[in-house]
């Protein structure tokens, strides 16, 4: 009687655990990343780039405007929000889909920032926030022209390892500030001059822009960039400074990476020549070794990115004074409190890591949850 009872007590709760999660929808699938070869090395001085061959994930004739583009186009505007770790992104265009990659900078508002995760953003979408951490200390006010409310310009990516290290893994502001620091440091160093400039010294977006430091990374592009020509098949590239693989990006297309391309291989020489040592010799860079590096990226620990800013992320005490210089009242720019956001769009983010690398991936369930971006970072 007893074993009847609790087989029927058994049953029972099998069927009421069947109601109860009846509903719940299964985790979407992941869908087909991309597959790749690497082949074709291009260097220049202590920077060689191997280019990823591969087919297509994306479906044909499904097009994607980046950042940069819908910009200078006007057909996405980022809003200040007043809040350090979140802005707000609004595509105003009817017909066309904008990429926004981790480590995109965006230039103006109250200080510029960086874009601290990968996100789509569809044809009149309204105002969506996305994370964000400052790339520039000790502003927060109008600079110059430029609007307080919005960000004009995105032309640049935060190539330094170390900058996207502290922006995708520690997702720490002051770490951020401190890289920004360090690269600056280096680049002064091997251009011969001081990069900073002194209209904002802390702004990452007015280093890169320094005329002397560009003509030192023409020699850089000028050299690899005809590399790609007559390639139809590249969707990424691995990179490798000094010798030593130091990350790689590939995408959903090859029309996709081509858009990107002078964007990213202009960061790639950046922290080339940041890590520049004249009398330096090393070992070249090798297929095999690039092949391992993104296989061995691939078997971290893998957790989904929720589409956040990081939770008690502080502005620091140069911003805060900063801003007391300006209102004696005012104890600093806001900062983000703890989110509870865990997607904006249609995009989901996730992160490999290990002791070596970090891999982050975004996928596009418009696309089957297709993988849109996968960006690999040596440690």
């Amino acid at each position: 009687m007893t074993w009847r009872l609790s087989l029927s007590l058994f049953a029972g709760l099998a069927l009421l655990a069947g109601l109860i999660y009846a509903d719940t929808p299964a985790p979407p699938k992941d869908g087909p990343a991309p597959a790749v070869k690497v082949a074709d090395p291009a260097t220049h001085s202590n920077l060689t780039v191997f280019f990823l061959r591969g087919k297509d994930t994306i479906p044909a004739g499904h097009t994607f405007m980046t950042l940069q583009e819908a910009i200078e186009q006007k057909k996405l505007v980022v809003h200040e929000t007043g809040t350090v770790n979140e802005l707000s992104v609004e595509n105003v265009s009817a017909d066309i889909d904008v990429f926004i990659q981790t480590g995109d900078i965006v230039r103006g508002g109250r200080q510029d920032r960086l874009m601290a995760m990968d996100m789509v953003v569809a044809p009149k979408s309204g105002k969506l926030p996305i994370a964000s951490f400052c790339c520039e200390s000790g502003r927060w006010q109008q600079r110059g022209r430029e609007s307080a409310g919005e960000f004009n310009k995105s032309d640049k990516q935060a190539g330094n390892k170390d900058v996207k290290l502290a922006l995708n893994a520690a997702r720490d502001q002051g770490q951020v500030w401190d890289k920004v620091k360090q690269a600056q440091m280096k680049l002064s160093k091997n251009v011969g001059k001081p990069v900073a400039t002194g209209e904002s010294p802390s702004s990452y977006q007015l280093t890169l822009e320094d005329k002397d430091l560009l003509a030192k990374i023409d020699a850089y592009v000028k050299a690899i960039k005809p590399a790609l020509e007559g390639k139809d098949d590249v969707i990424g590239f691995v990179i490798a400074i000094n010798g030593k693989v130091e990350g790689a990006e590939v995408y959903g297309s090859t029309a996709l990476f081509r858009k990107l391309w002078p964007k990213l291989l202009e960061g790639a020489a950046t922290d080339a020549l940041a890590e520049l040592q004249k009398d330096k010799k090393f070992d070249a860079c090798t297929a095999a070794g690039c092949e391992k590096f993104l296989a061995d990226a691939e078997k971290g620990k893998r957790s989904e990115v929720a589409a956040k800013p990081a939770a008690g992320a502080r502005q620091g005490r140069a911003n805060a004074d900063a801003q007391q210089a300006t209102n004696p009242n005012v104890g600093g720019p806001p900062v983000a409190q703890p989110p509870v956001v865990a997607k904006v769009g249609r995009v989901r983010n996730f992160a490999c890591d290990n002791d070596k690398s970090l891999m982050l991936e975004c996928q596009d369930a418009k696309i089957g949850n297709a993988v849109l971006h996968r960006s690999y970072i040596a440690k």
